[in-house]
């Protein structure tokens, strides 16, 4: 059996994981990515491919030959990276590259079905994959927390305001105002979006994922598929298809 190794390094943290013909089989959040955290998941699952993911700075070129050395493949995401679905993107080299593996986890799930995708992270992103294996693009907009401290910050005297629950539609006070104004905006925002694509790609699959992605599970009416490791599986597909494509 095969076994691949994911990682996706953020600008806070490394989120990996291990899977075999698809399936994830272990999963893993290190604060860095360390040769000692990549060695015991390689040494503890004999691995033999892995795909790297990187936001931010560029790797360690030491690291990246020593952990070469360690597997038949290694595979760093670009924008160069051959996929299994055509990228429409008008700028393939500005595309986020947890967008791009978010919509190839929904091409491994949906294969040759239309899929929005919804990452609801510091950002919400849209993304639009057709049935026929083209992505078209999507939208950025900003996510719950960074609604909340621009109107700090922007504002001579509006308070910072924690995401609760929106239990009431308008709010009584100014910090209620605020929290209601930001959630229920944010959620008929995402409505919006859904159905408008509904109504322009039949038979739509909507993916959420991200790490708000729970208060939109539970407060939408329309039907989604919640799945917090969308990136990582997408990754992995992403990885499967190279080396079938070599």
């Amino acid at each position: 059996m095969v076994n691949n190794l994911v990682i996706d390094i953020g600008n806070s943290r490394t989120k990996a994981a291990i899977f075999r013909q698809g399936a994830l089989l272990e999963r893993f959040i290190w604060e860095a990515c360390s040769e000692e955290h990549v060695l015991a998941a390689l040494a503890n699952h004999s691995v033999q491919n892995v795909i790297l993911s990187v936001v931010g700075p560029a790797l360690d070129e030491n690291f990246k030959r020593w952990l070469a050395q360690q597997v038949d493949v290694l595979l760093e995401l670009d924008h160069r990276t051959p996929l299994p679905f055509r990228n429409a993107y008008a700028t393939p080299h500005t595309l986020g590259k947890d967008r791009l593996a978010a919509v190839a986890g929904a091409w491994a799930r949906f294969p040759k079905q239309n899929c929005l995708v919804i990452d609801a992270g510091t950002c919400i992103t849209y993304d639009v994959l057709t049935a026929e294996g083209v992505y078209l693009g999507g939208n950025i907009s900003p996510g719950i927390q960074m609604r909340f401290k621009a109107m700090h910050t922007f504002t001579a005297s509006l308070p910072l305001v924690e995401a609760r629950e929106a239990d009431q539609l308008i709010g009584q006070s100014t910090e209620t105002a605020i929290r209601y104004g930001v959630l229920w905006g944010i959620l008929w925002e995402v409505e919006g979006m859904i159905a408008t694509a509904q109504n322009q790609w039949p038979h739509l699959n909507v993916l959420l994922t991200g790490g708000d992605c729970v208060y939109f599970e539970k407060n939408l009416k329309t039907r989604i598929f919640a799945h917090s490791d969308l990136v990582l599986e997408g990754l992995n597909k992403i990885l499967e298809y190279h080396v079938q494509h070599p």
